[in-house]
């Protein structure tokens, strides 16, 4: 555990490599961290859920219960993909770069509602470093010896770039303003209403994909960046049910409150039930971010923009909040 809490996330100096080497498009990206701790104390400090669950659970209350619904999984990664922190952190290209490598989770996210959170643990920068699902059709080498954006340029997948592009059957549309190291990007697949919804720094970017009920998806990354990584840092699942529906309208119609379950009254009992099983819920911004509602800056002239305007899907939808019906709130007038 301690090279976990050790690690050290960055692109090392100069040095003699082989003559293949990924050279990034674009300077890597480290703007809009979520937050300024120090990576010696992202473990306990990255995600309060988690250590709320770690302290229940050492009082010796739902010891059966798991922080972590599912991790990468070694059996279907690349080969670039290296594995660490039990199975959550995934490195990718450790010593250089000839191409894109991917990995997926060990579980298939069927019914109920999956909420899961990826962290930019490295430098940001290259063809594509990207966050989303796809079926267990999706073939994760077929980018092995090219640099591409794997998720999402078939039908079977859905990816966001750091770019903030979206892409799906190869057609690619702006949908977020861009990430960078630092940058936690949320993934709420809701099974029930069939959506796919997008959030950055736990502010929701919008819904990304709909009609999807009746599918099995695995949460996926991929990567062409050399010494790159990313950390999956929660991974909650909770069935589609009255409670959950009720938490999530409390959610909508307190969109900007960081703590909704304190600005209600509700009995102490209940109110600790619901931090633990639906605290990711109430942890997540109604609204966009600052950075949602501007302009990126002029990228790289090198950078992919996708297919003719006439071939695209249509553009997704913004997303003040992807429960329930949808509406749209403005947390500036609240």
């Amino acid at each position: 555990h301690a090279a976990c809490v050790s690690e050290v996330d960055y692109l090392e100096s100069p040095r003699a490599v082989p003559e293949v080497v990924a050279l990034p498009d674009t300077d890597p990206l480290t703007a809009e961290s979520f937050c300024q701790c120090d990576r010696q104390e992202e473990l306990s400090s990255a995600c309060v859920w988690s250590a709320e669950i770690h302290r229940m659970s050492t009082a010796g209350k739902h010891r059966t219960f798991q922080c972590f619904e599912w991790e990468w999984d070694e059996c279907f990664a690349s080969s670039g993909a290296r594995l660490s922190c039990g199975n959550r952190k995934v490195s990718f290209h450790p010593d250089y770069s000839c191409g894109t490598a991917a990995i997926r989770g060990t579980k298939e996210l069927t019914d109920g509602q999956h909420f899961w959170e990826v962290k930019m643990t490295s430098p940001v920068y290259g063809t594509d470093m990207m966050v989303g699902i796809g079926t267990a059709e999706v073939n994760i080498e077929k980018f092995n010896f090219s640099f591409g954006s794997l998720l999402g340029h078939d039908e079977d997948s859905w990816g966001l770039s750091y770019t903030g592009l979206l892409q799906h059957k190869g057609d690619k549309v702006k949908f977020s303003s861009r990430f960078g190291q630092g940058s936690i990007i949320g993934v709420h697949l809701d099974t029930w209403h069939g959506t796919l919804t997008f959030y950055k720094n736990r502010r929701c970017v919008g819904v990304a994909a709909t009609r999807l009920q009746n599918k099995k998806f695995y949460p996926m990354v991929c990567s062409t960046a050399a010494k790159s990584s990313m950390k999956v840092i929660r991974a909650c699942w909770t069935p589609t049910s009255l409670q959950y529906l009720c938490c999530a309208r409390l959610r909508q119609t307190l969109p900007c409150r960081p703590d909704v379950l304190d600005a209600v009254e509700l009995p102490p009992g209940l109110r600790s039930v619901l931090r633990w099983r639906l605290g990711w819920v109430f942890s997540l911004g109604g609204g966009p971010g600052a950075s949602e509602r501007r302009e990126d800056p002029p990228g790289d002239s090198r950078q992919e923009t996708g297919p003719p305007t006439e071939a695209r899907a249509p553009a997704p939808s913004a997303c003040a909040s992807p429960f329930l019906d949808g509406v749209r709130y403005d947390c500036r007038t609240s």
